[in-house]
C-alpha cells in the first residue's frame, strides 16, 4: 500500500518537475525519507535514479521540439558527470542530519530561484559559446558535485545560468535536462555501490517517473505557461524545506 501510495504521487511529481528541466530528487528523496527509507543506503541512490529518468523522457520530448543546445551545454553536462560520483563518494563522510540540512538550504536555493524569475521578460541576447562552455564547465562540476553529495540532480543551479546566460525559458529548461540526465545517472552510479535498493519499489517507481515525465514534457513543449509552473512550485518547496528543517532541528 505504502508503495503504491508513493508511486501515485511520484506520477504527478515527474509530470511538473519535468517541465522545468528538474528531475524531481528535490522530492523524492525527502518523500522516500519520511517513508522511512535510508537516506545514504536507498533514498539518496533512488531519488538520483529517479531524477535521472524523469529528465531523460523529458530530455527526448524536447529534443524533438529542438530545444536542446547539445554543444552550448557539453561544458556543463561534462563537468557534471564527472564530478557527481566525487560528490557521491564524499557523502560517505558527512553526517545524515547534516546532509538533510543541506539539502533543505538546495530546496529554498531552488524556491527563490523560482520566484524570482517567475515573471522576468525572456532574454534576448546569447552569450558567445566560447564563454557559454567555459562557464558552464565551471558550474557543472559545482552542481555535479552537489548532485552526487545531496541526490539531486543539479537542476535547480543549471537552468538559472543557462537564463543568464541568454537561453530563453524553455531552451534553458530543455539544455539543462541534458547535463541533469547526466549527473544524475553517474551520481547514482557512485552511490549504488554502497546502498541496497529494493528491486521491486526501484521498478515500481521508475514506471511511475517515465509515465508523469512523457505526459510533463510533452505538455510543456506544446502548452505550459512556464511563470504559472514556477509560482506554484516555489510554494510547494518552501513548505518541503521547512519540513525538512523541522526535523533536522
Amino acid at each position: 500500500m505504502l508503495y503504491a501510495a508513493i508511486a501515485i504521487g511520484f506520477v504527478g511529481v515527474s509530470f511538473l518537475f519535468s517541465m522545468l528541466g528538474l528531475g524531481g530528487a528535490l522530492i523524492y528523496l525527502p518523500v522516500l525519507t519520511w517513508a522511512g527509507f535510508p537516506v545514504k543506503e536507498v533514498a539518496i541512490p533512488l531519488a538520483l535514479l529517479l531524477n535521472g529518468l524523469t529528465t531523460l523522457i523529458a530530455l527526448v520530448a524536447y529534443f524533438h521540439g529542438r530545444l536542446v543546445d547539445w554543444k552550448g551545454g557539453l561544458g556543463m553536462t561534462i563537468g557534471a558527470f564527472v564530478f557527481a560520483p566525487v560528490g557521491a563518494f564524499a557523502s560517505r563522510a558527512v553526517p545524515v542530519r547534516l546532509l538533510l540540512a543541506l539539502f533543505a538550504v538546495a530546496v529554498v536555493a531552488a524556491a527563490l530561484r523560482m520566484l524570482l524569475t517567475s515573471r522576468k521578460p525572456e532574454p534576448k541576447e546569447l552569450m558567445p559559446l566560447k564563454e557559454r562552455l567555459i562557464i558552464g564547465a565551471a558550474v557543472g562540476i559545482f552542481a555535479g558535485f552537489m548532485a552526487g553529495l545531496l541526490g539531486i540532480g543539479g537542476g535547480f543551479i543549471m537552468s538559472p545560468l543557462l537564463m543568464w546566460m541568454g537561453y530563453e525559458t524553455k531552451k534553458a529548461v530543455a539544455t539543462s535536462a541534458f547535463a541533469v540526465t547526466f549527473s544524475s545517472f553517474s551520481g547514482f552510479a557512485g552511490h549504488v555501490a554502497q546502498g541496497h535498493l529494493n528491486a521491486s519499489l526501484t521498478m515500481l517507481l521508475a514506471l511511475a517517473v517515465l509515465v508523469g515525465a512523457f505526459t510533463g514534457s510533452r505538455f510543456m513543449v506544446k502548452k505550459a505557461k512556464s511563470s504559472r509552473v514556477k509560482q506554484v512550485f516555489a510554494i510547494v518547496l518552501f513548505g518541503i524545506a521547512a519540513k525538512l528543517l523541522a526535523g533536522v532541528l
